[in-house]
């Protein structure tokens, strides 16, 4: 039988890795624990020295995050100008849920960097985690240049087309970004959760695979797909999906979000006992 996305659609659009950013990619679809951004898996990431610390946050509890949102704000208070201590506040003020005071970081990094791609990249992840999408969708399109295009950059436009409702536009600069990195995990899973809100779970499922099978896919990007695979009614596979390659603590807390998810369509209950009829 079909199935309407209409109850998970905030967390699909979520899905999306788009502006993720820094860190992000809040970075974790239907499935992460930390999901209190509107975008996703991080196809804007960041270079040098701040990329690293980030990619580690997704995976701490709430309290190590306070901590780290603690840290990172007593360095930003030394010195707003520097780029890449903004950046990593920023993200980690993102990850809980604290949108307006990312948005005015960045706003601050961004006068201190003006002319700056990865600066104003960020400022449009953090102006759509707010919920600026209109204003998100400028600054992204500024930062862009013709002449040296961005693959981040478009994926990341893309993921705010498909906030905005226009899927056909976004996926055109997901395969534009695709043109440029070949195979590259987070755009090859915009473009699936792309396709899952438009409720073509098949095609959804063909990117996600194909993204998750590549080097430097996170968990963010599993994430995704056990939500698609879950959507489908093949249970026992999304649980394995999203459990994998975790500690049993985080794997257990993402297939228990799976299951909230599903439960809100009036899916899980549903499905599981037509397998079990097929069983």
């Amino acid at each position: 039988m079909p199935f309407r996305l209409a109850g998970c659609s905030g967390a699909v659009r979520a899905g999306l890795l788009g502006l993720g950013a820094l860190s992000l990619l809040s970075t974790g679809g239907c499935l992460s624990r930390h999901n209190t951004s509107p975008m996703i898996t991080g196809s804007i990431r960041p270079a040098g020295g701040a990329a690293a610390p980030t990619q580690g946050f997704e995976r701490m509890t709430p309290t190590e995050l306070g901590t780290a949102v603690e840290t990172y704000g007593v360095s930003y208070e030394k010195n707003p100008k520097d780029k890449a201590t903004g950046l990593t506040y920023a993200s980690l003020l993102q990850m809980t849920g604290r949108n307006d005071q990312s948005l005015a970081v960045m706003r601050q990094v961004a006068i201190a960097n003006p002319k700056d791609r990865e600066v104003l990249a960020a400022y449009g992840k953090a102006l759509a985690a707010a919920g600026d999408l209109p204003k998100a969708l400028e600054t992204v399109r500024r930062a862009q240049t013709p002449d040296y295009p961005d693959w981040r950059l478009f994926s990341a436009e893309g993921a705010i087309l498909d906030q905005l409702g226009k899927p056909e536009e976004a996926r055109v600069l997901y395969r534009k970004a695709l043109d440029i990195r070949p195979d590259e995990p987070s755009v090859l899973s915009n473009l699936g959760m792309s396709y899952l809100l438009a409720n073509d779970l098949k095609s959804a499922e063909t990117y996600l695979r194909q993204a998750t099978a590549r080097p430097g896919a996170d968990s963010r990007v599993r994430q995704n797909l056990a939500l698609v695979v879950g959507l489908q009614g093949r249970f026992d596979e999304a649980e394995r999906i999203a459990g994998a390659e975790l500690p049993p603590a985080d794997a257990a807390a993402n297939v228990a979000y799976l299951k909230r998810m599903l439960a809100q369509q009036n899916t899980w209950s549903m499905l599981k006992d037509k397998d079990g009829r097929k069983s």
